[in-house]
């Protein structure tokens, strides 16, 4: 095996994100090892004592480097041994420059994520800790230096390990989500064919049925065969029709499905999620629209957004139709990405627009707004629009439900 390969359950794989797993270095891999400068520190800044420190130092830098790479990229299984042989290097460097402490510190960052148990890598922490602490003591130093290095290596150790967990929670998070998703797709694929079934078995059993028929009529009634034939041709059609319906049924999203899966998605990350919904007749453009626009505002908030609430609303002013999506998350959009081009493309498609609105630490509002289909009409027929219907009414379910 290379020796830098990357393994699939090593550390560098649990700090990609999913949409890069294979490509590069994570950037904390290469930004840790500035903590590296404090092995030199203590001969150069503090401590002009020390002698023949620089070659012990330099070796010692040399297999750090190596093993600090391969920790990163190695199996969980072989996780502690890389780690313990990082806080040997401070061992046996700490007798000619104390700046060795930082090896030892950099052992138990490697060690919050070893072990299939948390308790598993605090105890492997304390031990090192311990052992340290005992060399510190035989070699002269005073408490204060003792416990400094001590309280470092631990705190450190911990903030990964809570780190650690945060990481699995969210792992598991995107797991259980894909799941729904998994889930909610194969129970519409259940839908579509029992639909499909039904409507297939009935027709193609009257074709069958009035094909038959057809045949015995040729012989003595061409006529009559022959209508049978032409009714065997409307059925068909009929039946191709519905068809593609139920197909297209299959590969839109609907806006209150997507409502539905933005509110688990949102809930389920610690959002609180308000919203006012009205049972909407949009035809289905514009229906599928809204609700790819709703779908990439809540990923958008549970990424970035750090909220803890989310208004979702839809109502009708004059001749649009308006979605809103707000969140008191800390605001602000540096560039947009190809998530909202899209849904500007796709609104703009249907003579509607997007808006965000937001300022750091303010939270975002992001409003997708469509002409009403009948006021479009009106307007090009020269006609005066109808009122539209109302939209001012919250669905009891939906918004009891957001409470």
């Amino acid at each position: 095996m290379n020796l830098f390969e990357v393994a699939p359950d090593s550390v560098i794989a649990r700090l990609r994100p999913p949409s890069r797993r294979g490509r590069g270095l994570p950037w904390q891999v290469l930004a840790n090892l500035a903590w590296s400068f404090w092995i030199f520190a203590p001969p150069l800044l503090y401590d002009g004592s020390l002698q023949h420190w620089l070659v012990p130092t330099l070796t010692s830098f040399a297999v750090f480097l190596l093993l600090y790479f391969r920790t990163y990229a190695a199996p969980r299984r072989q996780l502690l041994a890389h780690a313990l042989a990082i806080g040997a290097l401070g061992f046996l460097l700490t007798p000619v420059n104390w700046g060795g402490q930082s090896y030892v510190i950099y052992a138990c960052a490697f060690l919050a994520f070893q072990g299939p148990r948390p308790r598993d890598a605090v105890a492997v922490m304390l031990g090192l800790i311990a052992l340290y602490a005992w060399e510190c003591a035989w070699l002269g130093w005073p408490p204060f230096y003792i416990a400094a290095p001590a309280v470092t290596s631990f705190a450190i150790g911990l903030m990964n390990l809570m780190y650690r967990r945060s990481a699995e929670a969210n792992a598991q998070l995107h797991m259980s989500q894909e799941e729904l998703r998994r889930l909610a797709a194969t129970a519409e694929r259940e839908r579509i064919g029992r639909d499909l079934h039904d409507l297939l078995g009935h027709t193609l059993s009257l074709v069958a049925l009035k094909s038959e028929l057809a045949a015995r009529l040729v012989a003595r009634d061409a006529e009559a065969a022959g209508r049978e034939m032409r009714e065997v041709e409307r059925v068909a059609r009929e039946a191709l029709a519905e068809v593609r319906a139920a197909v297209s049924g299959l590969r839109a999203p609907e806006l209150m499905a997507e409502l539905a899966a933005a509110r688990l998605l949102l809930e389920t990350g610690g959002v609180h999620v308000d919203n006012r919904i009205a049972t909407t007749n949009l035809p289905a453009e514009q229906d599928a629209a809204l609700a790819m626009v709703l779908r990439e505002a809540a990923t958008n908030v549970l990424r970035h957004a750090a909220a803890t609430r989310v208004d979702i609303h839809l109502e009708e002013e004059g001749t649009q139709v308006r979605l809103c999506v707000r969140d008191d998350g800390r605001g602000g959009v540096a560039r947009e990405g190809n998530g909202l081009a899209g849904m500007r493309e796709r609104l703009a498609a249907l003579g509607g627009s997007l808006r965000l609105d937001g300022s750091t630490g303010r939270g975002m509002r992001l409003c997708a707004e469509l002409p009403l289909p009948h006021a479009q009409r009106s307007l090009a027929e020269g006609i005066p629009a109808a009122p539209p219907p109302d939209f001012g009414v919250t669905g009891a379910a939906l918004t009891g439900a957001g409470q």
